[in-house]
């Protein structure tokens, strides 16, 4: 009951940086499958290239981070950093009051293994607090490095570049890929596959994100799906651990839909979800055009939800800031040390780890 009442006060803190303007990037992961799987249909569709280009916008992350980095192992495996925020600028604000900046609220390390046939998933907790490198922002500023620091406040402070280099020194593991989605992008295109059909267990009301569910098979509609990304506080011990759980959980249901949807036989289909899945995301400069997402996606298109392997960065409570985690030393090595080496995460990894209670509310 301690670690419940600890984890469910877990909250954000700090000055925010300020917004350097355009539609800024929303909170969860999921639409990277997507915007994937759709783009790889499309390689014949080479009149439409134009359009969807333009609409696709780039971060040159390695030249913002220059040689600074660690190695690029080149053995067949992709590693990407998937990552949300929390702004509530633009057509966002009706999630909540624009504070004038943004952080990174969902992270998460996508490691694809050699062959492309399965993957590991570990989520980074946002209140996890690391050694936060020195980083350089958007408007070439230094931004001195900090011990202890939270991590979503790296995107706070230094942008994409400033995430990507926290997670680099966090795992010793480079990253090939920089994926960023948005609020507003996300929920059309879940609207345009149709929607995603899951199963809740128990009763979801949540105020705050606007999710009402009862239990039962719903297909759930774009805001519906934005909302249970972002259910916290009314599912188990109301953490953001728990968050986690739903989020996990939502991905696997998202890729199962696009693999199931006809949008192949139908050009006009296809083409709408073309065109909401390149404004929904940003991308580092490496995928920032239509034939490079389309070469990305056709060596991701054959995962299937039971080929994908979703994990937690293993965490312990803060024993000086229970709303804080900590990632425990050992375990998170096993983690790092099997996705540097291309092999599956061990469960002893994972085992008596801080998790959040929402498990088994969506399947």
């Amino acid at each position: 009951m301690a670690e419940q009442s600890r984890s469910s006060r877990i909250r954000g803190s700090g000055k925010r940086r300020k917004q350097r303007g355009g539609r800024r990037r929303a909170t969860t992961v999921a639409a990277w499958t997507a915007a994937g799987v759709v783009l790889a249909g499309g390689t014949g569709l080479g009149y439409v290239y134009f359009k969807l280009n333009g609409n696709i916008k780039g971060v040159d992350i390695d030249q913002a981070l220059g040689a600074d980095r660690p190695d690029d192992v080149d053995n067949g495996s992709q590693d990407i950093l998937v990552l949300g925020s929390d702004s509530r600028a633009g057509k966002n604000a009706e999630y909540g009051a624009d504070e004038g900046g943004a952080r990174s609220d969902t992270a998460m390390i996508v490691h694809v293994y050699e062959g492309h046939r399965t993957a590991s998933v570990v989520s980074i907790p946002r209140d996890t607090l690391v050694e936060r490198p020195e980083c350089t922002d958007g408007d070439g500023t230094r931004v001195p490095g900090e011990q202890r620091a939270m991590f979503n406040t790296a995107y706070e402070v230094g942008g994409p570049a400033c995430a990507v280099k926290t997670v680099e020194k966090l795992s010793g593991i480079r990253m090939d890929h920089y994926v960023e989605v948005d609020f507003t992008g996300f929920k059309h295109l879940i609207d345009k596959l149709g929607g995603v059909e899951l199963t809740t267990t128990r009763k979801i009301d949540d105020d705050k994100s606007h999710l009402h569910l009862e239990p039962g098979t719903h297909t759930l509609d774009g805001e519906q799906s934005l909302g249970l990304v972002r259910t916290r506080k009314s599912v188990g011990d109301g953490s953001d651990l728990g968050r986690i759980q739903l989020q996990q959980a939502f991905i696997k249901a998202l890729i199962d839909q696009v693999k199931q949807v006809g949008v192949f036989t139908n050009p006009k289909k296809l083409y709408d979800l073309a065109d909401s899945a390149t404004k929904a995301v940003t991308t580092d400069s490496k995928l920032a055009s239509v034939p490079k997402l389309v070469s990305f996606a056709n060596g991701l298109k054959g995962l299937g939800a039971d080929d994908v392997h979703m994990v937690t960065l293993p965490v312990q409570y803060d024993p000086a800031d229970p709303n804080r985690v900590v990632p425990l030393a050992t375990q998170s090595g096993q983690v790092w040390t099997a996705l540097k080496q291309d092999r599956p995460i061990p469960a002893s990894a994972t085992k008596d780890t801080a998790t959040g209670q929402a498990d088994g509310v969506v399947k």
